[in-house]
């Protein structure tokens, strides 16, 4: 299991101990923000992903107003991990990569798509491209 320098921190307090990582890595180490989106995220059936993604994407959008870039991080994250988790459980029975199916499953190609649109809403949004350049620009001064 991969430690994060970040374990046991809380991020809204400490934000320059945050590292961004590839794709969705760290997404379930980023307290509070895990606590505050885990329950939110859920790909189940179609009329779930919907409000799901809506609410994520809610919550990106107010950490985006208290200038929160880790909340806005790991917000992106979560919808980013819907729409990968989703394509999983669309191309393959129960998610598991050694039981592919024969064709997508449709309601789960939705989920991804409702995530997918969230997803690249915030990971495009200008504010949160500009906070990401910063963000990394202090973690490279130390």
């Amino acid at each position: 299991m991969t430690k994060y320098p970040y374990d046991g921190v809380n991020l809204r307090e400490h934000p320059e101990a945050y590292e961004i990582g590839r794709g969705e890595q760290g997404v379930f180490h980023a307290e509070p923000y895990k606590s505050e989106l885990l329950p939110l995220w859920t790909f189940k059936d179609e009329k779930s992903a919907k409000k799901s993604s809506e609410e994520i994407l809610g919550k990106f959008i107010e950490y985006k107003k208290s200038s929160d870039f880790v909340g806005m991080d790991v917000a992106r994250k979560f919808l980013q991990m819907g729409y990968t988790r989703s394509r999983r459980y669309a191309k393959y029975e129960g998610g598991k990569k050694s039981r592919p199916r024969e064709t997508l499953d449709p309601a789960k190609e939705k989920c991804a798509a409702l995530f997918h649109e969230k997803w690249r809403a915030a990971a495009e949004d200008p504010e949160y491209l500009r906070s990401k350049k910063e963000h990394r620009e202090q973690s490279e001064r130390g």
